[in-house]
């Protein structure tokens, strides 16, 4: 759901700036995602150390496997940026399409965890809407800045 809501973000403030607008939306979803899920990688691994241990290969594999869905959330909306040309979307529309995209994948997932995590259905209903409300949030921004 963080990289879900992350991407949002990103699509929602990015500008269509530039020479080559959607491959830089493209990569400004996955250098984000990247960066932030190298960020959060090293966050956990470090709140974890015991003073004057080091850590193992596995450890670092474990935590990079664990925190990847932040990388992965941007790659639909990634992906919907990329195709759009081929349905003759312009670049507004495509924004609008990924952070379609990434506020749906969001509200999702969220469901699916609660429901994963054994919630009843008013509980996946009340995650999946709290999720839509966050997303609502960053579309009502990307409509307030006005690109």
């Amino acid at each position: 759901m963080y990289g879900s809501l992350l991407a949002a973000s990103v699509v929602a403030t990015a500008g269509t700036l530039g020479d080559y607008p959607r491959l830089q939306l493209v990569l400004l979803l996955l250098v984000t995602g990247l960066v932030f899920w190298a960020a959060h990688v090293y966050a956990h691994l470090v709140g974890e150390r015991t003073l004057g241990q080091r850590w193992t290969r596995a450890e670092v594999r474990r935590v990079a496997a664990h925190e990847w869905s932040i990388v992965e959330a941007a790659a639909l909306p990634a992906l919907a940026v990329a195709v759009s040309p081929l349905f003759g979307l312009g670049l507004s529309t495509t924004a609008w399409l990924a952070l379609g995209v990434a506020v749906a994948q969001q509200v999702l997932w969220a469901s699916l965890g609660a429901a994963a995590a054994g919630a009843d259905r008013s509980q996946v209903a009340v995650e999946g809407a709290v999720n839509l409300v966050l997303g609502l949030i960053i579309v009502a921004a990307k409509a307030a800045l006005g690109h």
